[in-house]
């Protein structure tokens, strides 16, 4: 789940203001967390509580207010409702990556990122953006190569996964679907060549640039067997001793590798 942080954090000042490059500055002076990391905290917190997910992202999402929360979602905070609001919205994608690492078989992921999901995105294309997010997670946790991650996708959630970055980007724009944002944040973690590399490929195709780069960074995170212990110890300097905490407790349970060298 630190790998998806990594990713809001790097895209977190592009999001508005698109990069299609990969060279730039890994941490911007500006970057910070945005919903995406908040998110995926709850996410995290819920699994290691066996929570309400709906009760645990209004709880996070109001005591860490102006993240750049949707619209619909920023209303569903403000709300005392806690039902799902039909969103397809990339958000269920965004913050599922802890779903990906906390289980260990396909049944239990495709189940519970479907949870994660409905709390709010109970929308077909909001649920299946969460689940084809975790099962590459998965998928890439227990050792699959990319060419068999790619083809288990695309048989079982129907993405186009056969562009290429060089192809997409010129003519990518800002989506905030799932559908328009997963499979470009897959083709990202498919050409890359280790972790960081993943980050740089999802920045440089423009769009929802960190919602994009949390999605590529929780599935190379799992494929890569962590993240280079620079960028690791970077990222958790972002957040708050409670973010913090939580992410070090996940660790621990899930027995996630925290960086290599």
């Amino acid at each position: 789940m630190l790998g998806s942080i990594v990713g809001d954090l790097v895209g977190s000042i592009y999001e508005f203001a698109n990069h299609r490059s990969k060279e730039f500055p890994l941490f911007g002076a500006k970057c910070d967390f945005t919903d995406d990391t908040v998110l995926t905290v709850a996410v995290a917190d819920c699994l290691l509580n066996k929570g309400n997910y709906a009760e645990y992202l209004k709880r996070y999402a109001r005591n860490y207010p102006g993240r750049g929360y949707g619209g619909r979602f920023a209303q569903w905070i403000r709300s005392e409702n806690m039902e799902a609001y039909n969103s397809w919205g990339n958000g269920s994608a965004m913050r599922v990556s802890p779903v990906g690492f906390a289980y260990d078989n396909l049944e239990a992921v495709m189940a519970e990122a479907k949870r994660s999901a409905e709390a709010t995105h109970n929308h077909p294309e909001g649920i299946k953006g969460a689940q084809a997010t975790a099962v590459a997670i998965f998928m890439a946790r227990k050792g699959a190569g990319k060419a068999q991650i790619k083809a288990a996708l695309t048989a079982s959630f129907s993405y186009d996964l056969s562009q290429t970055l060089d192809e997409l980007r010129p003519t990518y724009d800002f989506d905030e679907s799932c559908q328009g944002t997963v499979p470009q944040a897959i083709i990202a973690f498919l050409e890359s060549n280790d972790f960081e590399d993943a980050i740089r490929n999802a920045i440089s195709l423009g769009g929802d640039s960190d919602t994009l780069a949390c999605i590529t960074g929780g599935i190379a995170e799992a494929f890569y067997g962590g993240l280079p212990k620079k960028i690791a110890e970077k990222a958790l300097s972002y957040l708050d001793p409670k973010m913090r905490e939580v992410v070090e407790k996940f660790r621990e349970n899930f027995t996630l590798p925290l960086a290599k060298a």
